[in-house]
């Protein structure tokens, strides 16, 4: 055949497509690669893996260095010790001890909100909260939360190494957020931190049970300080229901095949789905869903993965698990109402009390 030339296939280059698509599927792959890692070493704790491989991952960034973390090692092991300490001082003296945790979980928040560090933040408030809940019922347990969540942040950032590579950000830095003022910092502090003391004082009966619910709540703190009050209910309220119906589904899917690479693909697409609502991919004129800002797909995203990881546990200790998820989910939607009432509940007063003060200035 003369006249025809055969054309060589050329290579796939992740860098040339769009920013938006590359950052859907760094979340994606860097989430479910922790979660086969956590999983196959069989971390007492594996969900925790992937949960910090999103939270790390979220915001568009590099991973951090060698150094870094190595640093956020140590920063995770002092601050998850404190917790092992706070335990035995919730028996012994709960009032200055809650005290102390509310100070703690007031300044993780404000490291988030003012600094940015979303993920030392929320390490930080877990060694305020899940570790001293853990440590009030068993010394063994605490001492195994901090050995699981400390391999968990490995676990996320080597997957982040191993991801990044093949999805990177574009050379140009992104611009800066604006920054928040002091008055406002401490303002959204205060009310992330009330947010989470009524799950942890409910953990504290039970910590077994209830840890979930605590990591639950420190998230919705989070997401509360991203999105507007208007917006507050409506996505909290329906990302919780979303990461819901998204863990039902891929538990059905794994009763097709109970296997770990099973397991680790199928969230692979849920997340990749979930993770192009996030960065935009998904977005469209008319559907008001996929008009949700990031925080709701990502809370979406922490939602499943806790109520899956606590769906196996429940599995691999003979519990029912459908009683159990059916709990859960209904705690976690009680938190999510909490919060948004909570907030509304303070923006009230806070208006309320900026036009007392503004009537006696004038008045003055």
């Amino acid at each position: 055949m003369t006249g025809f030339k055969s054309t060589p296939l050329k290579k796939l280059d992740t860098r040339q497509l769009p920013l938006a698509a590359r950052r859907s599927f760094r979340l994606a792959l860097t989430a479910s690669l922790a979660l086969v890692l956590g999983y196959g070493m069989g971390l007492g704790l594996p969900y925790l893996a992937p949960l910090l491989a999103v939270i790390l991952t979220a915001t568009p960034a590099p991973p951090p260095g060698p150094k870094q973390l190595l640093v956020l090692v140590i920063a995770v092991v002092v601050s998850l010790s404190i917790g092992i300490l706070l335990g035995p001082l919730l028996q012994f003296a709960p009032i200055p001890a809650l005290l102390i945790i509310f100070c703690g979980l007031f300044f993780s928040s404000g490291l988030a909100i003012a600094k940015g560090k979303a993920a030392p933040a929320t390490l930080l408030a877990f060694g305020f909260t899940v570790i001293p809940a853990a440590s009030s019922a068993s010394q063994a347990l605490a001492s195994a939360l901090i050995g699981a969540l400390v391999v968990s942040v490995v676990l996320a950032v080597v997957s982040q190494w191993l991801i990044y590579p093949f999805f990177p950000e574009d050379p140009v830095a992104p611009p800066a957020p604006a920054p928040i003022s002091v008055a406002d910092t401490d303002w959204l502090s205060l009310r992330a931190t009330l947010i989470v003391m009524p799950a942890f004082l409910l953990t504290l009966t039970n910590p077994a049970a209830y840890l979930p619910l605590t990591v639950k709540s420190i998230l919705l703190g989070r997401e509360t300080s991203d999105v507007s009050l208007r917006d507050a209910n409506r996505e909290m309220v329906l990302s919780t229901l979303l990461g819901g119906v998204c863990a039902i589904a891929v538990w059905l899917c794994l009763s097709l095949a109970v296997e770990l690479w099973f397991f680790g693909l199928w969230m692979l697409l849920f997340i990749l789905v979930l993770a192009s609502g996030a960065y935009g991919v998904l977005r469209t004129k008319t559907g008001a869903l996929f008009r949700a800002g990031p925080t709701f797909w990502v809370g979406t995203i922490t939602t499943m993965i806790l109520l899956l990881g606590a769906a196996v546990q429940d599995s691999a200790n003979g519990k029912d698990v459908y009683q159990a998820f059916a709990v859960r989910i209904s705690l976690f939607l009680v938190v999510a109402l909490y919060a948004g009432f909570a907030m509304a509940t303070l923006e009230l007063w806070r208006a309320r009390r900026r036009r007392r003060i503004n009537t006696s200035t004038e008045m003055g």
